[in-house]
C-alpha cells in the first residue's frame, strides 16, 4: 500500500485512491463535496491539548513529534485505521496544515507504516 499526504484543500484526483481526512476539526470553508472523502479519521488526530500547544503555544516541532508519537502508540484507533486501509493500493492522508513537512499527517503516515507500534504486533 502506498500512503500519500496532501492538503485537503487541493482538488481531489482519481489517483488519490482512498482519501482520509486526519484532522480533528473540519477544515474551514471546505464543503463535504469538495473534500471528496472516503473516511474522516478524526480519532487519530493529535489531542486537542497537543494541537493547541503546537499551533498556539509555540511548542517546538521536535517536542510535538515526540508527544504525538507517544499518543499514537497508545491510541487504539490506529490499528483499526490500519485495518480499514488494508487492501487499498493507494491511500491519501488529508490535512489542512500549511506546512507540508511539519504536520501530524507525516507522523501518522510513519505510524501506519511501522507495524511495530501496533500493540501485540509480532516481530520478525
Amino acid at each position: 500500500m502506498e500512503i500519500r499526504i496532501e492538503r485537503v484543500y487541493e482538488d481531489a484526483s482519481p489517483s488519490d485512491g482512498f482519501r482520509v481526512l486526519v484532522d480533528r476539526l473540519w477544515p474551514r470553508g471546505l464543503s463535504k463535496e469538495r473534500a471528496a472523502l472516503d473516511l474522516w479519521a478524526k480519532e487519530v488526530a493529535p489531542s486537542t491539548e497537543l494541537r493547541k500547544a503546537f499551533h498556539h503555544d509555540d511548542m517546538s516541532w521536535d517536542a510535538f513529534a515526540a508527544a504525538y508519537r507517544a499518543e499514537l502508540a497508545e491510541n487504539p484507533a490506529v490499528p483499526g485505521l490500519r485495518e480499514e486501509l488494508d487492501g487499498h493500493g493507494v491511500v491519501t492522508l488529508l490535512h489542512s496544515v500549511h506546512d507540508a513537512e511539519h504536520n501530524h499527517a507525516v507522523l501518522l503516515r510513519e505510524a501506519l507504516i511501522d507495524r511495530a507500534l501496533e500493540p501485540g504486533a509480532a516481530t520478525e
